[in-house]
């Protein structure tokens, strides 16, 4: 009897390790790339108060969008746009309740650190003369929410037909800030957020606002959750503290 008990204890202890295992580690979050930083330093102050460090994943929202709508495993969504959070909540894949601007961001045109390019983004600005022989790094204009600004930006400015065929389209924002650190493209467009997080580039000039759709960042549970901190994680990005961490790093309120 004794020992089918302990055999009972054991496999009970078998069957429950990969819950016990799931709660160990925080929620999954899925964030835009220019996140980076910042999302990080918040997940570390969040572990720092006892709780389990969220597992962070970061790339474009186009693509963290379509990983949710795949069927993708993870409780919290933070997008580059409303587009993209639009996109899955039409799925249907949002918790109710739960969706809400959380940050807003610049756009700018950086150049490598050392360049000696002088411009300033206007209308018919001549962007196309600045970048010589060279490409424009920008992420993909078709699908990536700093692409689809920086477009709109350059649509609105009277200079996107000019520049078109030298985009050179990133994968994700950071990719575009990678071309330009790397001196792979002269210019390149970005939010103000990368530039400041890179040492390698100097921000030429900042887009108007009103040159492209305001730029938010939504934040909101997904319906599949089962983590106990996911709607706590995301109360605490909302908070007074989580704010002011975005916004040390430059990002502003909505």
């Amino acid at each position: 009897m004794a020992r089918f008990l302990s055999l009972f204890v054991l496999l009970l202890a078998w069957l429950l390790a990969p819950a016990a295992i799931a709660q160990e580690r925080g929620p999954v979050v899925l964030a835009a790339a220019s996140l980076q930083e910042s999302l990080s330093e918040a997940a570390n102050i969040w572990a720092a108060k006892g709780h389990p460090r969220p597992v962070l994943s970061f790339a474009a929202s186009s693509a963290l969008a379509r990983q949710v709508i795949a069927g993708a495993p993870a409780d919290l969504f933070l997008s580059a746009d409303e587009p993209w959070m639009d996109t899955v909540a039409k799925a249907g894949l949002l918790r109710a309740g739960t969706r809400t601007r959380l940050l807003g961001n610049r756009l700018v045109l950086i150049a490598p650190l050392r360049s000696r390019i002088r411009l300033t983004p206007a209308p018919g600005f001549p962007l196309a003369k600045a970048l010589g022989g060279g490409r424009l790094a920008m992420a993909d204009p078709d699908a990536v929410p700093a692409g689809r600004y920086a477009k709109a930006a350059l649509t609105h400015l009277g200079v996107w037909s000019g520049v078109a065929a030298r985009v050179a389209p990133a994968e994700n924002v950071r990719a575009a800030l990678a071309l330009v650190e790397r001196g792979a493209a002269p210019l390149g467009i970005v939010y103000a957020t990368d530039a400041r997080a890179s040492k390698a580039v100097r921000i030429v000039g900042i887009f108007p606002s009103a040159s492209h759709p305001p730029i938010r960042y939504p934040v909101a549970v997904l319906k599949a959750s089962r983590h106990k901190d996911a709607a706590a994680f995301r109360a605490f990005l909302l908070s007074k503290q989580g704010r002011a961490i975005f916004a040390r790093h430059g990002f502003s309120a909505t």
